[in-house]
């Protein structure tokens, strides 16, 4: 059965290294959901966080193919307890009338408020995939205008670092 898996990765920080693995993914047949790159504790660096839909035994082997990279320096398969967030910016069409709504839905889901502006509120909620998917559908009914997304940025639960000669 497939599923959502979130695989880690620490690259080194040059040019093409993110097409080598997305090409990889592509040639393999592997669907990405969320593609997430930023700058890794270790200077030189990339930490890249990749879910795919696969089954267990698929997401095992795009682990293998990403080790074998020239330019990964260490992969990792999360398991379903290790923490993963996503980010939302929503745009809601908001006037006088409907905003107290909007923002008792937003305190419930933890948002912030970032803009407001006369006819609309700019809404930002942090969270797991499910709780953001929540958060956009119940926002629907107002209007959405925009609505901006994140890829998971995930994270093992244990103390270990992602990559050997980082200190803990």
């Amino acid at each position: 059965m497939t599923e959502s898996h979130c695989i880690l990765a620490l690259l080194d920080d040059e040019p093409g290294v993110l097409d080598r693995v997305a090409a990889l993914c592509r040639r393999r047949a592997f669907n990405i959901q969320s593609l997430t790159v930023s700058p890794a504790s270790e200077p030189g660096a990339s930490r890249m966080t990749l879910v795919v839909e696969a089954t267990e035994i698929g997401a095992r082997r795009v682990v293998a193919h990403l080790e074998k990279l020239v330019n990964v320096q260490s992969v990792d398969l999360l398991q379903s307890g290790d923490l993963a967030r996503d980010l939302c910016l929503a745009r809601v069409a908001c006037g006088p009338a409907a905003r107290p709504a909007v923002l008792q839905l937003a305190e419930v889901f933890r948002a912030r408020v970032v803009d407001l502006a006369a006819d609309s509120l700019v809404l930002e909620c942090t969270g797991n995939r499910t709780k953001v998917d929540r958060f956009i559908e119940v926002l629907r009914p107002y209007g959405l205008l925009d609505l901006g997304r994140s890829g998971a940025v995930a994270m093992a639960r244990n103390s270990e670092p992602l990559a050997l000669g980082i200190p803990a």
